[in-house]
């Protein structure tokens, strides 16, 4: 069991610029309760010194829903479960201008369109999106991400000529787990093109799910999975179980653990954006904020692909209370 002397040198090691190796990342997973708020605080220490007081803003659309081929074990949108969620085709070229201009009525720094489905491959609906991702930057400030699942170099080369600035995939999970949650395609395939995107010069959202069933360990391996990758911005979900999913059953985290999930991502990455994203609400309630004080700099704000939030100005009302700074807010 780590001693908290131990806990103080690791936070100053990292502090002082040193990265955390696997075990000692290992061992934070194994503090006493009463020793994690420690840990929180100290998590919340290394992201004052890397990354200040700014807080990373966006919001998502959730362009085209459902029927997916994909069989991901946690995903509403998947068409090998029986959920009840709204499917529809791609939306309007409009209708996605619109949702744009709202992110940044509400205060959103980025906006991001996300499609389910596999990836890009001779999908009809690609030229839509790039059209749309170009007339949302001759009209708005706002920077452009999407989340279209797997490209080729060409997608790549297309997303960023139209103004893309950084790409969303997550990995999900550790690739010791990943076969676990989903057949239909590899984590290679994922791991794939992040670093495809990361090559043609563009920023990496990419992070995963707790409470999916992994073991700390897992997680852990997720985290370094991350930093090899480099990736800029890590969006941690918790899972929020979906009615007819084959995850719909599985316990919910207790919230200390979820806590000390973010400070340990902290410890680990220790500049980069790590980012609030889906099933806080439901897993979190009222401790929402103590992300903030765990190492968290980047939220989502709003809504969700198939769950509702609390709004974006709720969340944007949750980070100014604690005196941090939403970046592209007038707050």
């Amino acid at each position: 069991m780590m001693k908290l002397q131990d806990l103080f040198d690791l936070a100053q090691a990292v502090l002082s610029g040193a990265a955390l190796s696997f075990d000692d990342a290992l061992a934070l997973t194994e503090l006493t309760e009463d020793d994690i708020p420690v840990l929180l605080s100290l998590a919340n220490k290394i992201r004052v010194h890397f990354t200040g007081s700014t807080v990373d803003t966006c919001e998502i659309v959730n362009a085209r829903s459902g029927n997916c081929s994909e069989n991901c074990s946690f995903c509403a949108q998947s068409a090998h479960h029986r959920t009840q969620i709204e499917t529809y085709p791609l939306l309007s070229e409009q209708a996605l201008v619109t949702a744009a201009k709202q992110a940044e009525a509400h205060g959103a720094y980025r906006f991001c369109i996300v499609t389910s489905g596999c990836g890009m491959k001779n999908d009809a609906d690609f030229p839509n999106i790039t059209q749309a991702i170009q007339r949302i930057g001759r009209e708005t400030t706002l920077q452009r991400c999407c989340s279209l699942g797997i490209l080729s170099d060409e997608h790549v080369a297309a997303l960023k000529q139209a103004g893309i600035t950084r790409y969303h995939h997550n990995l999900e999970s550790s690739k010791s787990f990943f076969s676990q949650i989903c057949s239909t395609h590899s984590y290679d395939d994922r791991v794939a093109t992040v670093k495809k995107v990361k090559a043609a010069g563009l920023e990496v959202c990419s992070g995963g799910i707790i409470g999916l069933g992994e073991s700390w360990r897992q997680r852990i391996e997720l985290a370094f999975a991350l930093k090899e990758l480099n990736v800029d911005s890590v969006p941690i979900n918790v899972l929020n179980p979906i009615k007819g999913t084959p995850v719909e059953n599985v316990a919910r985290l207790h919230p200390l653990e979820i806590l000390q999930t973010f400070a340990i991502f902290r410890f680990i990455l220790p500049d980069k954006i790590i980012r609030y994203a889906g099933g806080r609400e439901r897993n979190l309630g009222e401790l929402v904020p103590l992300g903030f004080l765990s190492g968290i700099n980047g939220m989502l704000l709003g809504n969700y692909l198939t769950t509702s939030g609390r709004g974006a100005d709720t969340d944007l009302q949750t980070i100014t209370q604690l005196g941090l700074s939403p970046v592209g807010s007038s707050l």
